[in-house]
């Protein structure tokens, strides 16, 4: 079985199904598990990912306004490596190559592969594009199998996060990007809510969108959670640091007085994969340190008071 993947996630949960083997190609910014970067590289971004948070917001609206695409497919190296299996998808226009591109250019390989689109918009759903990944891989049992697993681990952590009363749940504000800022959707209001906190922003199972800081202050937050789509904590960190002294950001209570977090967006909530049980597992942890709620090793997000 031969495996391209197109997008992190996908990589994420081929390699949770132990077919790390079989991977014969992965996206421009497929890096975890260690190792799978080495593989041939079947797409490229057009995307200034060193630029400012404003910056690549400005280039990613000019692309989708109808500038051009903002990833190409390398329809040379998808051919070479001869796949049997595409994992892709078509829930974000702005996460991989798009969807219409990835089925032209499948009808032209040698191979025939099949393809496996993942949409997910909740966490039943990525469990089932586990699923369909290990169906078509020709494991389905594997699929179960790490299904069970996660499904297990989420359960136990919503059995002891439900003893938690509301008025003791922090109202928590989650951005998923700095400048503009952005709101978090689909699975991430679920997962914080499994997490023992109240999202703000919301809703569920819906995309992100824009917002505004005056957004964030009407919520009332008491914790903000930065998980930035792209970024690790030092890189949220740095974008942090030229909007934090503006009148938006020092408008919010949480902000002024230190209630900030800060976590890998990719580690943790933006890629719809098996990772997303250990994000819920991690902030439960962060939020009720005097609970024991999960037992999970806290990596360092805490966002120093402005």
């Amino acid at each position: 079985m031969r495996i391209a993947s197109l997008l992190p996630s996908a990589t994420e949960i081929i390699c949770a199904l132990g077919l790390r083997d079989c991977l014969v190609g992965v996206s421009h910014s497929c890096d975890y598990p260690a190792g799978v970067g080495n593989l041939p590289r079947l797409t490229s971004t057009v995307i200034p990912v060193q630029a400012s948070s404003l910056e690549i917001d400005q280039a990613v609206r000019r692309k989708l306004a109808g500038e051009g695409a903002l990833y190409e497919l390398d329809l040379d190296a998808l051919e070479a490596v001869q796949p049997d299996v595409v994992v892709s998808q078509r829930l974000c226009d702005v996460c991989a190559v798009s969807m219409n591109e990835v089925e032209n250019a499948l009808c032209s390989l040698s191979s025939q592969p099949v393809l496996v689109d993942t949409e997910p918009s909740c966490l039943d759903d990525v469990y089932g594009d586990i699923r369909r990944v290990a169906q078509a891989a020709g494991v389905p049992g594997q699929g179960e199998a790490v299904v069970a697993g996660l499904a297990a681990r989420m359960r136990a952590l919503e059995k002891r996060t439900a003893a938690i009363p509301r008025e003791q749940r922090p109202r928590l504000a989650m951005v998923e990007w700095l400048d503009p800022p952005f709101n978090s959707g689909h699975w991430s209001p679920e997962l914080v809510e499994a997490a023992g906190a109240i999202d703000v922003l919301g809703p569920r199972r819906a995309p992100s969108h824009t917002i505004t800081w005056d957004d964030v202050l009407a919520a009332k937050p008491d914790v903000v959670l930065l998980s930035v789509c792209g970024f690790d904590v030092e890189r949220t960190r740095r974008e942090l640091a030229a909007i934090e002294s503006g009148p938006g950001w020092q408008a919010v209570n949480a902000a002024v007085e230190g209630r900030v977090l800060v976590m890998d967006g990719d580690a943790y909530f933006s890629r719809p994969g098996p990772r997303l049980v250990e994000a819920a597992e991690v902030l439960a942890a962060m939020l009720h340190p005097t609970r024991e709620v999960t037992k999970v090793t806290l990596p360092e997000t805490r966002c120093p008071r402005s």
